[in-house]
This record gives C-alpha cells, structure tokens and sequence, in this order.
C-alpha cells in the first residue's frame, strides 16, 4: 500500500511538472528586452569554469612535472571553451587570465606607477614546459593566484541582463580573435596549442548557438552555421602548427562565418552595436569597412566627407603652416612613399636629422597611441607636438589660427565645413580626416582575400602563412591592419622591446641607446620599449624600425631570425622578443618578404 501511495505521489509531482512546463513562457528573441537565453548561456558559462577550477585545483607543487602537465591541458581546454564568453563579458579577467609571461607596467603618473608580474596560463605553460628548472615558488605562486581568480570569476560574473545581440557579438569577437590571435600561438607560446584550443572555442560557439536552434526563422541558416561550424573543426584536426593554411582558412571559414553573423542578426530582427571598433555588418575581415571608422576618431568629430579630406590635404602639404615656410606635413610624410620619406631619421627645419625615422600614417588611424614612444594622444593630439617642436614647425596653435585666417583660399571651405569656425582644433580635424582616410584595404592580399583576384603566387601564400604560425611575426603585427592593436577589441596598442641594434653588424651588436618608453617616467622595465607598427606598405616604407638600422627586408628578417639582441648575446633584460632563433630557411623567409609586399596598396604599386 504504501508503495503505491509513493508510486501515486511520483507520478502526480511528474504531472504537475509537466502542467508547469506547460504552461512556461516560450523562449523568443527580442531586439530591445533581457535575453531570455541568459539562464541557459550562464549555465554552460557556469560548467566551463567550473571543469577549469576542478582541474587546476588538481595541480600541485608536490606533484610530478607530468602529472601537472596533464592536469594543465585539461585546466587549459576548459578556460578555452569559456574564452568567447569571457572576452565579450568578463573582458578585464580575460586579459589577466590570458596574459603573455611579461612584465606589465602601468603609468598613470610620476607618482602612480604599477608593475604587475602576470601569473597567468601563458605564465603556468611556459613554467611546465620550458626546457629550465621550475622554480617551485614560481609555481607555487601562480597556481594560487589561479586556484582562487577562477572560482572568484564565477562567482562575480556580470552575465545577467545581456540581450540577444549581445550574444551574437560574442559569437562574432570570438570568431575574429580566433582568426586575428587564436591561430598564431599568440596565448600558446611554447606548446604551440593553438589550432586544437581554436576548436574548444568553435565547440562553445556551436553550444551557444544550438540554445538558439528552434528561434531560426530560417530553419536551414542553422543548419549552415552547423555545417560550417563541423568543417571550420574538422579542417583544424590532425593540422600541424607550421604547416597549417591559415590563408585559406580565414579566406573559407572566417569570412563564410562573419557572413553567417551578418544574416543570423536579420534572421533574429535584431541589429548589433554600432558603437563598438569593428563594424559589425563586415562580412570579410580585409574589408575596407571591417574597421567602425567612427570609434576611431575624437568623440564628436564631424563625418568625414571628401571635401573635408580635401580640406585636409591642402593643409598637410601647406609650407605656410611652419614658423620658416619651408615645410609641411608631407615634407616628412612624402605620398609617394606610403607617407614615409625614405631617410634613416626624418629631417627637421634646419636640415639636420631628428630622433627617429618617419613612420607611415597610411592605416595610422587604426592606432590608440601615436610616434614610436606613445606620446601621441589621437591624431589631432599627435599634430600639436608636431607643431610646437622646435626642430619641426616651431609654431603654436593660436599662429596657425591667424595664418589660415588670413589666407583668403580657406574662408570658402571653412565656412562650408566648420560653420565658419577657423579654430586650430578644427584645422587639426581637417588634418586628421585626411589621415583618416588613408585606408583603402586595397593591396593584391586584400583583393584576393575579398575574392576580387586569384592572383597570389603559392610562395606568397607560403609567406603569410609563416607569418601567421612559424615565424611569429603576427603575435605582434596583428592583421588585418597588421600593427600592434590587439584584437578583437583594437583598443590597445601594443609596446615591444627587440632589442634594437645600431646597425646591421649582427656579428658585432650594439644595443641602440634610444631610450623610447622610458621617458617620461624613468621607468626602467620600459627603457627601449617602442610602438609596434604596421607592415602594409612595407616594400615603400624602408629603411625600417624606428632608428632607420635596417635598409632592406631581408635585414629586418635576419634580425628576427637571430632572436633579436638577446638572440645574438647583448645584455637586454627585458626584451619582450623571444631570444630562441626562429630557424627560418632562406626559402621561408624570401617567403615572408614575398607575402608582405603583397600588402603594398594599388597607388603605390608602380612606385
């Protein structure tokens, strides 16, 4: 009897619950109200950190070096498969997290100046696998800055009030960083994990997507991004690091899915954030509008237009802008040359050199920070310095004012553009938006990613994919700008100490004295530390690095194959390149220089 009862009061609770469940709100998709996918994307959030403490918890100083390894990958997998929802969510944990085993220096003031050694997984890889004795308080200390962080990210999520489009953004940033950063061992530096760690995050993104599966209005676009998804892992299985096509990659999977992302926010009704650096209706990452221009330029900026880029031509290579009349914007910065002047140092007012060489401004718009010391606040920040120096335009703000008001040829264009309003803030503007524009996304690379040509050679081919794995050189020059912003959130640019030489002697180095980021704050761990640039327009640019040391490519690329000052014996503690030599072959790098000269731009190509 009392089985029975029991029996009965199962079988009426089950009923009751599928009365409720019944009865449960269907869960749709709303352009303007809380997702109500959050409970289920928090859940699997929940479980992927979780499974990444559980076996971090498991590491251990007492432990055998393989017994930690194995628990490490596992940790590893784990974090990996929280990574696109940490990055759209959680991004400051995510830095540290994710962080490269580097000193971090930040400098707010003289008097508020922090240096942060990172204990990250990149800290925790390098200590298990590098080929040197662990220090086991080292250890130690990394692994309880791991053991507590994780479950305090947990427990301090902020995934609680997202909107559908929010989740769509973090299925977009994650497929970016995996194309950008994720598949050239950038967070892998020496197990070189990168393309397995790439599916962890494509299996998180197919999870996401499938709490999604029923709310496709067209059923077959689901099944698209299902196909897509199985293809983009299967092409990463059995892939060795070196040898992997990284250019077919993003050509095939990365643009078919940001084209997957552009129709699933129509297919949803909803509309991503324009307010964010990349322009969320890109459908190719070496588009000219894959960069959101807007969130590049001063808060506030009127748009740009050709006649105000016109307006800022006339004055970059107006002579009567600078105290002596003899130079202008473009006097340093000559089109013909990508923007750049062909010297070791640029040249100041009196004929004599200046500190370092001119770098380009073609795609500089895409930078946070401006010169090679990161002075340069934007770029109509950078333009007063320029100004004011004395070896330059020896001028100051309020002379330019009265020049251009009192030139009769700008009153026209200034009363149409700026309201009639001859401040130098909106000379600066004019300057700066046509800078902005020097960003036509238009080199042979580009055309045959957007599917223009079919014209790369396969030692091209070769060339960028050693760029993007092997030789590394794209954990610093990030495409498709190529230069030191960091994706997928471009709102950081990046410092790095190579451990310059004075000359191509490599036989008998000596360290540049160029102090770079150590002024103004004499901060020690940053001495020598400069901008990393672009190498678009490379084959145009040179000499090359910012003392003008090197005057062909193929020099640029023996120092890197060296390992940079460090690699050829000279005393630089905190260089940030690492010192192993990366055992390029001659075939590999004429290679790499064959690639980068592809991403010379149409107007420069007869050059």
């Amino acid at each position: 009897m009392n089985a029975l009862k029991y029996i009965s009061l199962i079988l009426l609770f089950s009923l009751v619950i599928a009365s409720c469940r019944e009865h449960e709100k269907p869960k749709t998709i709303s352009a303007n109200t809380e997702s109500m996918f959050n409970e289920d994307i928090r859940q699997y959030y929940f479980k992927t950190l979780d499974s990444a403490a559980y076996f971090i918890q498991k590491l251990d100083t007492a432990n055998t070096l393989e017994i930690n390894k194995k628990y490490f990958l596992k940790s590893r997998e784990w974090y990996k498969r929280a990574e696109p929802m940490l990055i759209a969510y959680d991004y400051e944990n995510y830095l540290s997290l994710n962080a490269p085993n580097l000193l971090k220096v930040e400098m707010e003031d003289f008097t508020d100046i922090k240096k942060i050694k990172p204990k990250s997984y990149q800290v925790l890889e390098e200590l298990l696998y590098s080929t040197e004795e662990i220090f086991q308080k080292d250890l130690h200390l990394v692994l309880e800055y791991l053991k507590v962080r994780i479950p305090y990210i947990r427990k301090n999520h902020i995934l609680y009030t997202q909107r559908d489009r929010h989740h769509l953004k973090m299925i977009r940033d994650a497929i970016v960083n995996i194309a950008t950063k994720g598949i050239t061992g950038f967070d892998s530096p020496m197990l070189a994990n990168s393309l397995i760690e790439a599916i962890y995050n494509y299996e998180s993104i197919q999870e996401v997507l499938s709490f999604y599966k029923s709310e496709f209005k067209d059923k077959t676009l689901y099944d698209e991004w299902t196909n897509e998804i199985n293809k983009t892992i299967k092409t990463f299985k059995n892939q060795e690091f070196d040898s992997f096509d990284r250019y077919g990659f993003i050509k095939d999977h990365t643009n078919t899915q940001l084209a997957l992302v552009d129709a699933t926010a129509s297919d949803w009704g909803i509309e991503l954030n324009k307010s964010r650096a990349l322009d969320p209706k890109a459908i190719n990452l070496f588009s000219k509008n894959f960069f959101n221009m807007k969130m590049f330029s001063l808060q506030g900026s009127p748009s740009i237009s050709e006649e105000r880029v016109e307006l800022g031509r006339t004055l970059f290579n107006d002579k009567g802008l600078s105290r002596t009349g003899t130079i202008s914007c473009a006097t340093c910065h000559i089109r013909e040359r990508a923007f750049t002047d062909g010297r070791r140092k640029a040249m100041g007012n009196d004929g004599k050199d200046l500190q370092r060489n001119t770098p380009t401004l073609a795609y500089a718009v895409y930078q946070k920070t401006f010169f090679y010391d990161g002075r340069g606040d934007g770029l109509e920040g950078q333009i007063v310095s320029v100004v004011n120096n004395e070896n330059e335009f020896h001028m100051d703000l309020k002379a330019i004012e009265e020049k251009i008001r009192t030139n009769p040829d700008y009153i026209e264009p200034f009363n149409k553009l700026y309201d009639g309003e001859i401040t130098n803030m909106n000379v600066r503007n004019a300057i700066a938006t046509y800078i902005r524009s020097l960003t036509p996304f238009d080199s042979k690379f580009d055309r045959n990613m957007q599917g223009l040509e079919e014209s790369l050679t396969k030692e091209e081919i070769l060339g960028f994919n050693l760029f993007m794995g092997k030789a590394a050189c794209a954990t610093c020059h990030f495409p498709p700008a190529f230069f030191g912003t960091v994706p997928p959130k471009y709102d950081e640019t990046e410092f790095e100490n190579l451990g310059l030489t004075k000359n191509t002697d490599f036989e008998h180095p000596i360290l540049d004295d160029d102090p770079g980021l150590y002024h103004p704050y004499e901060v020690e761990e940053k001495r020598h530390f400069f901008k990393t640039s672009t190498v678009r327009n490379i084959e145009v640019t040179g000499p090359y690095m910012h003392n003008g040391a090197f005057g062909t490519l193929e020099e640029v690329m023996d120092f890197y194959n060296k390992g940079g000052g460090q690699g050829m014996g000279l005393d630089v503690p905190y260089q940030t390149l690492p010192p192993d030599s990366l055992e390029l072959s001659k075939k590999e790098i004429r290679s790499i220089i064959s690639f980068m000269k592809t991403l010379t731009d149409k107007e420069y190509e007869q050059i």
